[in-house]
């Protein structure tokens, strides 16, 4: 029914098909194979895609000795090890038990995997269109015809968006597995998985790489007797490239890329099952009261009606169903109104150094963990409730990767605050929804000052505010504020921030000049950098006299320069 086998050649170190070739799983080395390992040290055909883009993870130096007390979230396991494949080329011309189609919710031949159906021939199109369909993240299973594999599934992956992405990231987790799943229901054991993410879908390519690698990754750990290969079939330069660095990661070959996979893992690789997990999402079970042993009874007492009312309250009986940390937050409400109000006197009535100072207004009462609880609360609720899509493409507030400690990072790029065209309320509410899933656990910020100086920034009060609304978890768990580019007046204002708002939290900002330096702590790979700021070096040294670079960068920095020198000029008519 299918082709006939022919020569099979390597590109990159990577085995690949010639166009009407079928492969057997035994041209295809596997990834613990030493041979295989010494081909990733590749020549690279793409000239657009070096080492330096994307660089090897097992290469850092400097971190081997430093694993005291730390364990392995994937150690070695031979076994598993055995059953993986990276393969260049597409996976219908591979001889395994199944192939996967990345297809859409009506599983039409318009939006499947490219050459899959012309492959296949007429046939599969038409089972296909008997289906109804196939929701987002399942999976459903055809015949493969004139494919060299038994069975095709066909899966679909998840549209990605930025405010979504938690959602996204578990719906392509589960594509993949649904497709291991019916692998084992359909009695096979070999499956051949191209990238079920695609480019019309926007998911990029190495968060999705990630998911794919670490579900297989934690499948495989529950179900290996069931499953002989799994073998990633990529179809461009890049995500092979992707796949080469990662794979190391969840299946380290030996002890010395286990333990440099855990300085190099995200700090979020899911459950048991590859999935990410909210804390706050969980359901919370609290155990049923203990059964209280029964005293002996004893002589009834006689006692005046108005004292039987006080011995029934303070009952022990009932005190074994009153939850003290419950009615410890039970307070009158008039008292606690007291409270407030008199707070707020003691600090309007103060002296504000700050405010004189030009700095805002940094008066108003302290709050109470319950207050900061409830303000936080209010403002995630609302968040989630809006389309702030307008603030999101603003690029102020974005995630990173992660630091060099494997921390997840926040980038804020000052240049991009501009006060004029931005509703602060919004902003603040798009501000919690995306530090949420950081703050539960330490986190690290990177600011960028390039150019901010440029624009109208907010006052002290502001970021007061702003401090309270995020609440004490992200006081608690941010380890650092990497501060590239900064100016005078910048450090002046944090010094404000120390003295007058929050002496531990600012006493966390490291100030750096250049990107170099704050590469050590957060690597170059980690981070999305805005051209500019790559120009504020060359303009800085422009202006000190201390620039000696080529005659291309001393013309970009001239430009660059004529660009960020406009916006003065206009001030000043």
């Amino acid at each position: 029914m299918y082709r006939t086998v022919s020569t099979v050649t390597t590109r990159g170190g990577v085995p690949t098909d010639n166009v009407d070739s079928v492969v057997t799983l035994d041209q295809v080395p596997r990834w613990n194979d030493v041979e295989y390992r010494s081909s990733l040290e590749y020549e690279n055909e793409d000239p657009s895609f070096s080492n330096s883009y994307f660089p090897d993870p097992l290469t850092s130096p400097g971190e081997e000795s430093s694993i005291n007390g730390m364990v392995s979230r994937f150690p070695v396991d031979h076994e598993i090890n055995s059953k993986i494949y990276l393969w260049r080329g597409q996976p219908w011309n591979l001889e395994v038990d199944a192939v996967v189609n990345s297809a859409n919710e009506n599983l039409d031949e318009a939006n499947s995997s490219q050459g899959l159906h012309a492959a296949a021939g007429p046939g599969l199109a038409e089972e296909c269109a008997t289906l109804g369909g196939c929701r987002t993240g399942m999976a459903k299973v055809t015949n493969a015809y004139d494919l060299p594999a038994r069975r095709v599934i066909h899966t679909v992956g998840p549209k990605y968006a930025v405010k979504y992405h938690t959602a996204a990231e578990n719906a392509l987790s589960h594509s993949y597995r649904s497709c291991l799943e019916l692998l084992i229901d359909n009695g096979l054991r070999s499956i051949a998985m191209g990238c079920i993410y695609t480019e019309a879908k926007n998911y990029p390519r190495e968060p999705a790489a990630h998911v794919a690698i670490r579900t297989v990754r934690r499948f495989l750990e529950k179900q290996k007797d069931k499953i002989t290969a799994v073998v990633f079939c990529t179809s461009t330069s890049s995500d092979t490239e992707i796949y080469k660095r990662l794979l190391p990661l969840y299946f380290p070959r030996d002890k010395h890329e286990e333990e440099v996979a855990i300085f190099k893992l995200p700090a979020d690789v899911g459950d048991e099952n590859g999935e990410t997990i909210i804390d706050e999402r969980k359901i919370r079970i609290k155990p049923l009261p203990k059964k209280t042993t029964p005293k002996p009874p004893q002589a009834p007492v006689e006692l005046p009606v108005s004292d039987v009312g006080l011995v029934r309250r303070n009952s022990s009986y009932l005190d074994t169903y009153l939850d003290p940390a419950f009615m410890s937050l039970i307070k009158d409400p008039d008292q606690k109104r007291q409270e407030q109000w008199e707070k707020t006197a003691q600090a309007q009535g103060g002296w504000n150094c700050a405010k004189m100072f030009g700095f805002g207004d940094l008066g108003g009462p302290p709050l109470s963990a319950a207050e900061e609880y409830s303000l936080h609360s209010r403002y995630l609720t609302k968040a989630n409730s809006l389309n702030l899509s307008e603030i999101a493409e603003m690029k102020i507030v974005y995630r990173g990767g992660v630091d060099s400690e494997g921390r997840p990072v926040m980038v804020v790029v000052g240049a991009h605050f501009l006060l004029r065209c931005l509703e602060l309320e919004r902003f603040v509410l798009y501000v919690v929804k995306e530090f949420e899933p950081l703050i539960k656990k330490p986190y690290t910020i990177v600011y960028f000052h390039s150019a901010a100086s440029l624009q109208i920034q907010p006052d002290l009060g502001w970021m007061r505010r702003l401090q309270q609304i995020l609440g004490r978890k992200h006081q608690r768990n941010l380890q650092a504020i990497y501060v590239l580019h900064p100016t005078l007046h910048l450090k002046a204002a944090i010094f404000a921030l120390q003295m007058f708002v929050d002496n531990v939290v600012w006493k966390k900002v490291v100030y750096f000049d250049r990107l170099l330096q704050l590469f050590r702590y957060v690597p170059r790979e980690q981070l999305t950098i805005p051209d500019f700021v790559f120009q504020a070096r060359f303009r800085s040294e422009w202006w000190k006299g201390s620039y000696c670079g080529s005659q291309d960068e001393i013309r970009i920095s001239s430009t660059v320069e004529i660009k960020y020198m406009v916006p003065s000029i206009d001030k000043s008519h």
